[in-house]
């Protein structure tokens, strides 16, 4: 590890016990080289995952290909029908200012922040789940579709996600810039807490409610499903993001030590909880001296970071609280016999399950992979797009 270098991160623990595995799930979310974590006393080095096509195949040879598009505020994953996703970069660009153009998407831009000259500008064209840069957004969507199809004269079908919440005309942005993109007109619409359930595999059709919470990086969907709709549902715009923002100001409040947003995500991914730990863990972070702007190490706990990330952890309950409130009696009967099904990276957030749990006293389950619930969704219901096609919208109106 290189010393002079800010935003690095070194997790321990206080105690030692048996270990446990450590993932990161995205190689983008943690630089493996610099976060090393010791858990119950045992260390381990993030383990990076990088998605590869199916089947062998490279991404230029599914040209013509219907495909579905998860465009998260942090992440965009594609699914290609036949093949499952095929595609998992960070909902990032970077611009050169000047010339107006791209230089790097994904990954790559995404390990441009914070490193940047003046003429270079890494953009997130999404914000809150909803296209904060439409023309950013749309030359990202284009290097996606091109990457899949290898050519612009390929106009796939494209189903896309959107958050339950957003307005009429967030909608047709959407619509608009994967249409401007290269997919074929319409493009249709899928909300997200649909095709999370979905993609976590719940009975989206039958008469029993089922309920998904789904938290992505820009907000959180929480939904209530029966016979192929959402009878109650509720969007908020606190996700993954906003507990990044969380830490950063929690750092900058009780250190005066300045976080990048890299660092600050490797933070809650390595000691971020909503319920306290059998084994509380701490990490040394490195960041930049607000006082004398020289790099400084401090050390902060797992203990900390809950309360750091209180505030946002409870904007959540809140939203499946209200949304609970709001269903018929005879889905919520239901809803206690299943449980609630949670989705997306926040469902990874340590004991964020068992404080649902209690604040709500259902059973949660928590899908399996659930970082791709929202995409896999997606891609059903182009694999079964006539008996999906009631879930889809193209041009404002359901299909």
């Amino acid at each position: 590890m290189d010393p002079t270098q800010p935003n690095r991160l070194n997790a321990k623990s206080t105690s030692s016990s048996q270990e446990s595995d450590w993932e990161i799930h995205d190689p983008s979310r943690c630089d493996s080289k610099n976060i090393h974590v010791h858990q119950r006393g045992k260390f381990f080095r993030g383990a990076g995952r990088v998605l590869t096509v199916r089947g062998g195949s490279s991404l230029r040879s599914l040209g013509g290909r219907d495909i579905a598009v998860d465009l998260g505020t942090a992440n965009t994953l594609v699914y290609v029908r036949g093949r499952g996703i095929v595609l998992d970069e960070p909902s990032v660009v970077a611009m050169d200012v000047a010339k107006g153009i791209p230089l790097a998407v994904g990954h790559e831009a995404k390990r441009m922040a914070g490193r940047t000259p003046d003429h270079i500008q890494v953009v997130r064209p999404l914000k809150d789940g909803v296209i904060a840069d439409f023309d950013v957004c749309e030359k990202m969507l284009r290097y996606f579709i091109d990457q899949i199809s290898g050519s612009r004269w390929s106009k796939p079908r494209m189903v896309i996600c959107v958050p339950s919440g957003i307005t009429g005309v967030e909608q047709r942005a959407v619509q608009e810039a994967a249409e401007y993109a290269g997919a074929r007109k319409p493009a249709f619409i899928i909300e997200e807490p649909m095709a999370a359930a979905i993609g976590a595999g719940l009975p989206i059709q039958s008469p029993h409610g089922s309920m998904i919470v789904d938290i992505g990086g820009g907000t959180t969907e929480v939904a209530v499903i029966s016979l192929g709709g959402m009878v109650a549902s509720q969007s908020t715009r606190v996700g993954g993001d906003l507990l990044d923002d969380a830490i950063t100001q929690y750092v900058k409040k009780e250190y005066s030590v300045a976080l990048g947003e890299s660092t600050a995500e490797e933070v809650k991914v390595a000691l971020g909880s909503a319920w306290p730990l059998q084994d509380e863990m701490y990490a040394e972070i490195r960041g930049r001296d607000l006082v004398t702007g020289l790099p400084k190490t401090v050390t902060v706990s797992s203990v900390e970071m809950r309360e750091a990330l209180e505030e946002g952890v409870s904007s959540i309950i809140d939203a499946v609280k209200s949304t609970l409130d709001q269903t018929p009696p005879e889905l919520a009967a239901d809803i206690m016999d299943e449980g609630i099904m949670m989705a997306g990276g926040g469902a990874l957030l340590r004991g964020l399950d068992q404080r649902l749990a209690n604040e709500t006293g259902m059973p949660i389950r928590i899908a399996v992979d659930p970082l791709y619930a929202v995409a896999r969704g997606s891609g059903q219901a182009l694999e079964e797009f006539e008996v999906l096609r009631g879930v889809l919208f193209s041009s404002g109106n359901q299909y």
